[in-house]
């Protein structure tokens, strides 16, 4: 199964169960009329919306490259993700507004044993699908279904949250612990609205993402070969798990053409069956100069002007730097 039909069941699987958690909920709110209860609902909604915008951008970021998208469409998912969060963070604030009013205005709570019960079944229902889907997230490295699983796994903490409110409102018989529990709600949904809104936003303006340079950083040490000298200004772009890859790769000045670019084939190659095959580059072939003899391991080679000391160690560092790399 290819990776958009991969994607596209999870999130229609979520869809679904976002719709049928959000009746259980509003049953619940109509049998007890908690207004913790209705924040849960209020933020099942979110995910009901959600769920439906983010199957349509996974759809839509697995459409092939075409003249007017010559990086393909999977930048959507991240303007997708950022939509959810401030979904999320919007809910919160609604939640907080209607908290507050039953804090001046309470009113009475009733059968809370069958609310707990319902909540309960959802929190449950809640971790595992999102659980799933942060899951299969990452693994596919799309940050709408790892946006989706985080939304639905901090739903099972505030529902956790409420239902230790409602032991605690049937225990004391307080009902102001009711708005306390569903203020405290929302400040976790508005920081994980947050937190979505942030990781959204760096997708979207191209933020460099350490991990998966430290990550060609390493395969690369792992594999290298001599006649890759030196690797530079090497740039990432994430296109929602599809990566563009910008390099200059250093290889004896006086090779053909030709012998360049078996060597960068054997680059390219290497990183291609490192990440299944989701990235293209563009990589620039420089020549080395003579400061570079020093951290070049080719014994045979018939311009050298200086002895070999050491490879060249590439890091997050100095892989990203813009100018060839020398040991002096």
């Amino acid at each position: 199964m290819t990776r958009t039909l991969q994607t596209v069941r999870m999130q229609r699987i979520l869809v679904v169960v976002s719709v049928a958690l959000f009746i259980i909920k509003i049953i619940a709110w109509y049998i007890t009329g908690s207004v913790a209860i209705l924040t849960d609902a209020l933020e099942s909604i979110v995910n009901v919306v959600a769920g439906f915008i983010g199957l349509y951008s996974i759809i839509l970021s697995a459409k092939p490259k075409d003249r007017e998208h010559p990086y393909g469409h999977g930048k959507v998912e991240f303007i997708s993700s950022a939509i959810e969060g401030i979904l999320i963070s919007i809910a919160g604030i609604v939640i907080i507004v209607e908290a507050v009013h039953n804090l001046w205005h309470p009113h009475a709570l009733k059968r809370l044993d069958y609310g707990l019960i319902l909540v309960a079944i959802s929190a449950v229902i809640n971790f595992i699908v999102g659980q799933l889907c942060v899951n299969k997230g990452k693994k596919e490295n799309s940050p709408i279904l790892v946006a989706s699983g985080s939304h639905l796994k901090s739903d099972t903490y505030s529902s956790l949250g409420l239902l230790l409110g409602i032991v605690l409102l049937l225990v004391t018989g307080y009902h102001w612990i009711d708005s306390i529990a569903a203020l405290i709600f929302a400040c976790i949904i508005m920081y994980t609205g947050y937190k979505i809104i942030r990781k959204s936003v760096s997708g979207i303006m191209d933020e460099s993402d350490a991990e998966i340079i430290d990550e060609i950083a390493a395969v690369m040490n792992e594999n290298r070969i001599p006649t890759w000298i030196d690797v530079h200004n090497i740039r990432v772009i994430d296109y929602a798990g599809f990566y563009h890859i910008d390099c200059h790769l250093t290889v004896p000045f006086y090779l053909s053409v030709n012998e360049g670019h078996e060597i960068l084939e054997s680059m390219t190659t290497m990183l291609r069956i490192h990440f299944d095959d989701k990235v293209e580059f563009f990589i620039h072939i420089d020549g080395c100069v003579p400061t570079q003899c020093s951290l070049c391991s080719i014994n045979a080679c018939p311009e050298r002007n200086a002895a070999f000391v050491k490879s060249l160690q590439w890091t997050h560092e100095n892989i990203i730097s813009n100018k060839k790399h020398r040991l002096h």
